[in-house]
């Protein structure tokens, strides 16, 4: 049995990142949900790190927690990725008032018993501009009917249960009030279609979550309804820290092959160093958010993030040659996995900047 990891300094962590690190490029090709790589989190405790003491958690404070993101990002950024929605969920439903349903879903969730993941990117980055609500919610007698589709859901076809945001409508209007729940997968008019397949990260089998007038009693109520319901309680936010570790997390993957390669070829060492410095800066100035004494703000520190991901992973296929743009050999998987920052929950200054950066007009 894998020594649980009870701190970012633990052997046990470097261990865990050894193992997903030599299977991400069979996962990345098979395209097959990391079934085995998610009950290694289990094993080790990951799932821990993120809860209260009361659902049997550690309650890791947040820069070990991205201490530990920044890692396993390197390592495996598609078994993270999924970590980070199943984190998101759990997070909503630990921040909410329904007592029963933390009882109910939390402990499970904690050891790994369950999976949760959230559809809510409809509420927030995907989907705002619709004239018509993609999921909507109607008052019923003890809950509500949902009917619609959530568009971006990690893991929807292995979720035992999905966060859900949906619309509070009135009539055929929709209102100002919206409301999250934890909705049981196995629900009348539940469905799951086949996942998207990606440029990247496929097999996070991230797809459409449906439902079809589907009654969800109040008991599985996370919030609201209320206007801005995702304001409410503590789970992770668009264009958050957590998103720029993943990106940190790779580029220092990228990074550290091109240190290997350089002990070889030492033309290879200006660039490495250029791009570590770059690094550690971003990395120091991460930990300083986390302790409110920012150098930057979240959408300028996501930006640099983004940036010196897309370059360093270029940079490792560059370094790599040839035999990089094979399948099987990381630096190309990189590169594909690094175009994924651009569009995972992305805020809009981020997104102009990229665009004027691309353009050669980022003052």
């Amino acid at each position: 049995m894998p020594t649980v990891i009870r701190s970012p300094d633990d052997a046990a962590l470097a261990e865990l990142c050894g193992v997903l690190a030599a299977r991400a490029e069979r996962l990345d090709e098979s395209g097959d949900w990391p079934a085995e790589q998610l009950r290694l989190f289990a094993d080790y405790g990951v799932y821990e790190w993120f809860a209260g003491p009361e659902w049997g958690g550690q309650a890791w404070d947040q820069e070990s927690i991205l201490r530990g993101y920044l890692a396993l990002g390197g390592a495996c950024l598609t078994t993270t990725f999924i970590q980070t929605q199943r984190d998101g969920a759990c997070r909503r439903i630990e921040s909410s008032t329904n007592d029963e349903l933390k009882q109910r879903l939390l402990p499970g969730l904690t050891s790994g018993e369950l999976f949760a993941t959230v559809g809510i990117s409809h509420l927030t980055t995907s989907r705002r501009h619709m004239a018509t609500p993609v999921l909507r919610a109607r008052q019923a007698d003890g809950g509500f009917l949902l009917d619609g589709f959530s568009p971006w859901v990690t893991g929807a076809d292995h979720a035992d249960y999905v966060v859900l945001g949906a619309t509070l409508m009135n009539g055929a209007e929709a209102t100002a009030k919206q409301l999250l729940a934890a909705v049981p997968s196995t629900l009348p008019g539940v469905s799951a279609p086949p996942p998207a397949k990606l440029v990247g990260l496929s097999a996070s089998h991230t797809g459409q979550f449906k439902l079809e007038n589907v009654f969800v009693g109040d008991e599985w109520l996370i919030a609201g309804p209320v206007e801005n319901v995702m304001s409410a309680g503590t789970g992770a936010g668009t264009g958050g820290l957590g998103t720029s570790t993943l990106a940190l997390g790779l580029a220092k993957a990228a990074i550290d092959f091109i240190s290997s390669e350089a002990s070889k070829r030492p033309e290879l060492e200006p660039p490495r160093d250029g791009l570590l410095g770059e690094f550690d800066d971003l990395e120091a100035a991460l930990y300083a958010a986390i302790r409110n004494e920012p150098r930057c703000t979240n959408d300028e520190l996501r930006g640099r993030a983004n940036s010196l991901v897309l370059r360093a992973t270029q940079a490792a296929l560059a370094a790599a040659k040839g035999a990089g743009f094979v399948v099987g050999h990381p630096a190309g998987r990189w590169c594909r996995e690094a175009l994924f920052f651009l569009v995972w929950s992305c805020p809009q200054p981020v997104v102009s900047a990229h665009l004027c950066e691309l353009a050669g007009i980022l003052d």
